[in-house]
Formats: C-alpha cells, sequence, structure tokens
C-alpha cells in the first residue's frame, strides 16, 4: 500500500473524513525536523512548503509559486492533484473546504501543529457548514514506520561577544513591551525567537542553529521549556544567570492552564492546541511576536560581526568562482560536487558551523525552478555553455549569509543574455534606491521588477526577505514582495535582494545580495530618508551582461560595487586568486 492508502486506512480506523498534514512542525517553523515531515511521506513532495489534504477519494497539495514545477513533477502519479496557491482558478484550502465537506462530516489534523489563525479559520468553517473538527490525534504515529526520532542534541550559549546583548538585557525589554500591551505573560513558541532571546543555540534543525524549546516570560519570572537531557551543567549556569527558569519541554502544556490575567501570543505561531488550553477566563492579546520585531534591528556588535562574516564568506565564493571557471570542461563537475565543493571552501573560514539551507544548484533549465535540489538521478554534468546558478549560504558564529551568482558557463543565446541583463538591472534598482521613512517591502518591491515587467516578465515570489543573525535565513517580519508585508523598513534590518527569471525548459537566473537599511539624509520640510547598503561580496558575472542594455548610473553602480568588493576581498587571496578577482571585477 502507498503512504496515501495506509492513512486513508488511519482515517477510517479513527472516523475521519479528511485530513489535513501541514509543511510545518509545533512551533511553526518553516523548516523542521525529519520527524515533522509526514507531509513528505505521505506525498512525495519534498519542497520546504505546502499543505496536503487527503479525502477517502481524492487528495490535494496547495504550494506556492516557487515550487509548482517540482510539485508537478513529484506528485506526478499520486493521485493527488496540485493546487497553485495565489493561481486564478484554483481555491485556497479555505475555499475547498467550505464548499467540499458537508454537514457531520469530520476533519482531522494533529492540533500542535497548526497554527491558531488557522485552526480558528478551520473552527469557522466548521461551525458555518455543521461538520466537527478532530485534532486530537496525529495520525501519523500510528502509520509512520521508522519515523525519525527528535534531536537529543545539547544547545549551547551564544557570546554576548556576537549577540551585542545580554539575555538579562532583551528579557527586560520584552517586559517594556508587554507592559505597553497590558501584557501579564508572553507565551513564545518561535524557536528562533526563543534563540534570539535567551542566546542560546542548538543543532535540531538542519541548517537553522535553533533548540526545541517553547518559552513564557511574565513580571518576574522568564522559564525556559526544554528536555532535560539537552542542557549541560555549564549551560544551566548561565541562564540562571541570566535569571532563566528551566522546566521540562512539554510542561508548558500544563503550565498555561495555570495561567491568569492577560497572555500575549503570536496567532501565527501558537499552535491551535496550546491555544485551546489557555483559560477562557485568561484575555488573549493577539500580535507578531515582540522578540521578532525586537531581533529585526540588528544592534552595532551584530551589524560589525555580519560585515566581517560576509567577507568571510565572499573570500570562499571567488575561491568557488575560480575553480569553477578553470575546471569545467576539464574534470568532470555535476551540480552536486559543485555545490559539495563550495560548502568545503565555506567550511575553512573561521566560526563555520554548517550551511544556512541546502544549497541550490540548477544547470541550464534545472534553475528554472526556484528551489531545485538535485539527486544523483537528476543532476547534471556541467559543460561550457548555458547558465549554472548557485543559490547558497553558511551559519557562522558572527553572522547567516545568503547569495545567488548565476554563472556563465559559455556563450549565451541573445535571449539568455537579456534575461540576465534585465535581472541584474532590476537588482541595481532596488539596490540603489532611496526611500521614504515608513516605506514598507510591498513600496519598493516594484523596484526591481520594473526592468522585467518592460519585456512581460516576472518572478512568482518575493524579492527579498530578512536574515536572522546566526539564525534562520529566513527571518521576519520584514519582506520584499507585492502584498501581505506592511512592515516598515528601518535601519539596522538585513533584507535580501533577489529578482529573478525563471523559463521552464529553458533557463533560470537569479542575483542575489544582502542588504542593510541605513539612514540617507533628513530634510526639514520633506522628513526622513533611509537606503541600503550592500553587504554581499561577490562578483557579477560580466559575462552575461548586454552593456547596451544598461544605463550610465547602472554602469556606474556595477563598477562602483565591483571596485567595492575587490577592495573587500583582495587582502585575503593569495597572487593567483587576486589576479583572477581583479579580472573578473573589471570596469564595464
Amino acid at each position: 500500500m502507498s503512504n496515501l492508502e495506509v492513512i486513508r486506512e488511519s482515517m477510517k480506523k479513527n472516523k475521519v473524513d479528511y485530513y489535513i498534514i501541514p509543511s510545518t512542525d509545533a512551533h511553526q517553523s518553516e523548516y523542521v525536523p525529519d520527524y515533522y515531515k509526514g507531509r513528505a511521506y505521505v506525498s512525495g513532495f519534498t519542497g520546504s512548503a505546502g499543505t496536503l489534504l487527503i479525502g477517502m477519494t481524492e487528495a490535494y497539495l496547495w504550494t506556492d509559486g516557487r515550487y509548482f514545477i517540482q510539485a508537478e513533477n513529484e506528485l506526478g502519479g499520486t493521485g493527488i492533484e496540485l493546487m497553485k496557491m495565489m493561481t486564478p482558478g484554483y481555491p485556497t484550502i479555505e475555499e475547498w473546504i467550505k464548499n467540499n465537506i458537508k454537514k457531520g462530516e469530520v476533519l482531522g489534523f494533529d492540533g500542535t501543529v497548526i497554527a491558531t489563525n488557522q485552526y480558528k479559520n478551520y473552527s469557522d468553517l466548521a461551525i458555518e457548514n455543521k461538520f466537527y473538527i478532530k485534532m486530537d490525534k496525529d495520525l501519523l504515529e500510528e502509520v509512520w514506520e521508522d519515523r525519525p526520532e527528535l534531536s537529543k542534541d545539547e544547545i549551547f550559549i551564544l557570546d554576548t561577544k556576537y549577540a551585542g546583548k545580554s539575555a538579562k538585557e532583551k528579557i527586560k525589554e520584552v517586559r517594556d513591551e508587554m507592559k505597553k500591551l497590558g501584557g501579564d505573560n508572553y507565551i513564545i513558541t518561535s524557536l528562533d525567537d526563543i534563540a534570539w532571546l535567551y542566546n542560546i543555540r542548538g543543532n535540531d534543525i538542519t541548517y537553522n542553529p535553533v533548540g526545541l524549546a517553547y518559552a513564557l516570560v511574565k513580571e518576574d519570572e522568564a522559564i525556559l521549556y526544554i528536555e532535560d537531557i539537552k542542557i549541560n551543567s555549564d549551560v544551566r549556569q548561565s541562564l540562571n544567570y541570566e535569571g532563566i527558569i528551566i522546566r521540562n519541554y512539554l510542561d508548558i502544556y500544563k503550565d498555561v492552564k495555570k495561567l491568569k490575567g492577560t497572555a500575549i501570543i503570536d496567532p501565527a505561531k501558537v499552535n491551535g492546541k496550546l491555544y485551546t488550553l489557555i483559560p477562557s477566563k485568561v484575555e488573549i492579546i493577539e500580535v507578531l511576536n515582540i522578540t521578532t520585531s525586537l531581533k529585526a534591528i540588528k544592534n552595532e556588535i551584530e551589524i560589525a560581526n555580519t560585515e566581517v562574516s560576509q567577507i568571510r564568506d565572499g573570500v570562499a565564493m571567488v575561491k568557488f568562482i575560480k575553480w569553477l571557471k578553470e575546471n569545467i570542461g576539464k574534470i568532470e563537475v555535476d551540480e552536486i560536487s559543485a555545490a559539495d565543493k563550495l560548502e568545503k571552501l565555506r567550511s575553512q573560514g573561521e566560526n563555520y558551523k554548517g550551511l544556512s539551507f541546502n544549497t541550490i544548484a540548477g544547470y541550464k533549465e534545472h534553475a528554472a525552478m526556484m528551489h531545485y535540489s538535485a539527486t544523483e538521478e537528476s543532476k547534471y554534468t556541467l559543460k561550457t555553455e548555458g547558465m549554472f546558478l548557485v543559490d547558497s549560504g553558511a551559519q557562522y558564529l558572527d553572522g547567516t549569509t545568503d547569495i545567488t551568482r548565476t554563472f556563465i558557463m559559455g556563450t549565451l543565446t541573445e535571449e539568455e543574455k537579456r534575461d540576465f541583463t534585465l535581472v541584474l538591472k532590476g537588482h541595481i534598482g532596488l539596490a540603489s534606491s532611496i526611500f521614504l521613512k515608513g516605506a514598507t517591502g510591498a513600496n519598493l518591491d516594484t523596484l526591481a521588477r520594473g526592468p522585467l515587467w518592460k519585456y512581460g516578465l516576472d518572478y512568482k515570489c518575493g524579492t527579498g526577505h530578512g536574515v536572522g543573525f546566526f539564525l534562520n535565513v529566513h527571518e521576519g517580519p520584514q519582506g520584499l514582495r507585492q502584498s501581505g508585508n506592511n512592515t516598515v523598513l528601518e535601519p539596522g534590518m538585513i533584507i535580501t535582494n533577489e529578482p529573478g527569471v525563471y523559463k521552464k525548459d529553458k533557463h533560470g537566473i537569479r542575483i542575489e545580495n544582502t542588504l542593510l537599511v541605513t539612514k540617507a539624509f533628513e530634510d526639514e520640510e520633506m522628513g526622513e530618508f533611509y537606503k541600503f547598503r550592500t553587504v554581499s561580496y561577490c562578483p557579477i558575472d560580466l559575462n552575461g551582461v548586454n552593456a547596451e542594455i544598461l544605463t550610465k548610473d547602472e554602469k556606474e553602480w556595477i563598477n562602483s560595487y565591483h571596485k567595492m568588493v575587490y577592495d573587500k576581498l583582495n587582502i585575503y587571496l593569495n597572487d593567483e586568486e587576486r589576479e583572477f578577482l581583479r579580472e573578473e571585477t573589471r570596469a564595464i
């Protein structure tokens, strides 16, 4: 029996008509421990985002534009229909439920992996359509043989020479914000928020240096809920010094039942089960996590450390580009071995702790899949033709990096060169912008898309995302996309700039740097203006550029950027590498 059929047998046994398996864990993480990868186990779709809904005779998977091509390939023959999110003609999962689940039927899901706001949406639909919700059982527990276990790795303390502030200082900042909101209790479940607040890091999720934990902050207590085996005596002593009480991981589910007064939660992060356990007499204040807003503004020490880690990362990138350009056509290099080589070069850098995400290395049409992941069966061998997209990054004790370069492997077609240049124009348009205080990512997104729109091109994803400090490579609340984000950009925020062109069965192009929001100038009458400072240092392949369609200002930007890259990196390179970098950063 297929995994889908096995789940249906369990649904029959538990009297469930429809069952939802999301991509998240009990903390609403973007990337999750293997234990929680049930959606991939059942459906075969391995992308990081998607929701599976299973009926007795049909099944559907909702995912976004980053994964349409991948999902079509991986769902083939499974009987699971792809539902393209934010695409005309495809209903949302809520719309589908409203139109299809009938009176008296049962919709099931594991309440610990469904966010509060999603749980409330389903509950409202259940009341409207008079169907039932069953959220007390994880059916995967019954059917998933050899389900991976949760990590038992120890957490560690991130020194304040990297973090910039002590946990005690951060807890005080949180309590100050709690008072403004009128909150007596603050429940935190998102792992990067907890890691930031208590200056802890872990190894429980691949690529994300976090530990599985919950937190509860009160006026006189700060509690960390975590498995005892994950804390050694030194870490325990450090946490106690910062005024942090340690309790068992699952005790949070008992302690929330005892809350009094008011409780602050982020409904997008706190899971539905935890939400339903809060006493009815407790007033719930639903807001974006206080910690999310605080950690988005990097302090001066974090910014200085980020600069150091980005330079180190840029050196590894230059060495990789040199190796790549000099070896293709001489030795066999494929998408996997190229990614492995880059990882090895990064690992030789100081403070290296691992990759910040699984490297996306796509050659030719593989790059049209935004989140392509090469396998032994699918990998392409690189040749002296076409383009090779590599999106990669690393975790260092002093920062998190994320950078994409599209490398020109040989002579390009006119279309390929035009598309590459349009992506560069979009990248420059955003990177060189000056904007008024109060602007959001939605206000600026069109600066990157404009050059593409003129040619009828677009990309079905955002233009940029926030980046954590030795934390998650995708960090909110700031983002650059057309809609759905009203967060004002402020100095100290770090965000990526990554427009692209993705043409199925042809090519994919992306140029990504990381930007720091800084103050530009202030006018008494007009107000305060901000700008971006690029903090990624790596050459952009000039062999893909059609200089004739660049403006004078755009040429000046690329020349200035390349001069900065050379000045920042050349002292860390040997003579041969330095000469290679000089050529790669030549003026146009």
